[in-house]
């Protein structure tokens, strides 16, 4: 098979994996929303940012050393693995000690057993065949879709039978664990490799993962921060109803992009050596990603009023400012994602570090300092506002690395996009004092409208200035080639 035919079919599995996956993602919260209740989905997401912060404190990310590493051998592997299973130990111990602890934090002693079983999961995971990375490094995505899939499908029934059955979270904690028993069988029928205990690649793993574990914390703590707060603050049903609020409220910049982001950093990579080339992929990149994205994200936030109770039901009310604050939040996601890809295919991966660490002790000064005690409306403003932030940090650490972009260049590349949103917010707040449908046409109607405002827009901007080469232009002739093609 060509190389072309190799990555085409690579692209093709790797998109269909993660499309496949939200996709019962969604339908599964969907569904669960409508059985449980905010308070449930609380004392789930209470386990889940705890156990998410033991995992990614001792998280080496050894799949990272075993994909980079062009001469992996058996003994790589069995040293992977044993990392994994003795990280993995130790998060389980860590988290059955201080379960009464996490449970005071967040002043729900119902988490406490709950955390107690689903402490296993990471323990349970570590016996999955680490046999499964070589399916990425050989390119055969289609085996890993099979399994991600089955896997997922499997969890899905499992989780929606019991949330049937219990209508409480103890739905979701047998979903969890029977999801993990069922990826480590699973992962053995796809894989032949058997590994075994050893450590004699140990120091070769850990020189490329000490980086990526710092990254890895400060994303973590970037992301979930505010949930922490929100949950130690506020009762269970409110962190069930912000957990659900910002986890949709990620949605469209998360997966419009993903895409994106999957080939920035080998492209930027390929083109360090000529800065002309490197400008015009890097400001198309970010142009691509601002005029997608942002639209997606101010669209679900001006939406947000009638999608909540027509998905999920009345009883999710107070979820719809969350995900309005959260959503607009998302905008600024889309300028900031491509400065730091740039950052770390130039070799600042510490500055990139640094950067998301910012950002975090920014939030977290802000909060402790005068919103202590804040309700999780507050909380969520502060990120909006520490996001804004991130962006001129972004811009001028962009500039820093690579001179050859200026700060002309940044803002008539995000202008139009901009004035769009801005345009696209007027009219659908002015269309709101005039729709009394119901909420499913309420939203076709702000939808289609939506779609033909921004898009008439930013296409008027961009005709008057001339129609210079940028994101427009490229989305136009790709357009008109799809157009012209037969089949």
């Amino acid at each position: 098979m060509s190389n072309n035919k190799s990555i085409f079919r690579g692209t093709f599995f790797t998109v269909s994996t993660r499309w496949f996956d939200r996709f019962v993602g969604f339908l599964s919260t969907i569904i669960l929303a409508r059985l449980l209740s905010p308070e449930d989905y609380g004392v789930v997401a209470i386990v889940t940012l705890s156990v998410g912060m033991a995992r990614v404190f001792l998280d080496l990310g050894v799949h990272v050393a075993l994909i980079q590493n062009k001469n992996v051998t058996q003994d790589h592997y069995n040293t992977a693995w044993t990392i994994k299973l003795i990280q993995s130990s130790l998060i389980t111990f860590l988290l059955l000690i201080f379960s009464p602890f996490i449970s005071d934090y967040f002043q729900d002693e119902r988490s406490k057993l709950v955390l107690v079983i689903l402490s296993f999961i990471p323990f349970i995971n570590s016996f999955q065949n680490i046999g499964l990375i070589a399916l990425q490094k050989e390119m055969r995505f289609n085996q890993e879709f099979y399994f991600l899939s089955i896997n997922r499908i499997f969890g899905f029934i499992v989780t929606i039978f019991f949330a049937y059955i219990f209508k409480s979270y103890w739905a979701l904690v047998i979903g969890s664990i029977s999801t993990a028993i069922s990826g480590v069988i699973l992962s053995y029928f796809f894989r032949p490799m058997r590994p075994s205990l050893s450590i004699n690649k140990f120091s070769e793993i850990f020189m490329v993962s000490n980086w990526m574990l710092l990254k890895n914390i400060g994303q973590y703590f970037q992301t979930n921060l505010h949930k922490i707060m929100v949950g130690h603050w506020a009762p269970s049903a409110t962190l069930g109803a912000y957990s659900l609020g910002s986890d949709i409220a990620a949605m469209p910049t998360n997966e419009l992009l993903a895409p994106f982001n999957r080939v920035l950093f080998p492209a930027f990579s390929k083109l360090q050596d000529d800065p002309v080339e490197l400008k015009r992929v890097f400001l198309l990149a970010q142009g691509l990603q601002t005029l997608v994205a942002m639209p997606a994200a101010a669209g679900l936030a001006l939406v947000a009023n009638d999608l909540v109770p027509l998905l999920l039901g009345a009883k999710w009310i107070e979820a719809i400012p969350y995900i309005q604050v959260l959503a607009w939040g998302g905008i600024f996601s889309a300028l900031i994602s491509t400065s730091g890809f740039l950052m770390i295919s130039l070799g600042y991966l510490r500055l990139n570090v640094l950067f998301v660490y910012a950002q975090v002790i920014i939030f977290a000064i802000l909060v402790f300092t005068f919103f202590n005690g804040s309700d999780a409306i507050i909380i969520a403003k502060t990120r909006l506002f520490v996001s804004m932030f991130g962006i001129i940090l972004a811009f001028s650490l962009a500039m820093h690395v690579f001179p050859h972009v200026q700060v002309s260049d940044l803002l008539l590349n995000t202008f139009r996009p901009i004035f769009g949103i801005a345009v696209l917010w007027l009219t659908l707040s002015i269309l709101n004092n005039y729709l009394n449908f119901l909420p499913f046409y309420n939203i076709i109607i702000k939808i289609g409208l939506g779609v033909v405002v921004y898009s008439l827009t930013v296409l008027f901007l961009w005709k008057i200035s001339n129609k210079p080469v940028g994101a427009e232009s490229y989305l136009i002739d790709k357009f008109s080639v799809l157009r012209n093609f037969k089949i």
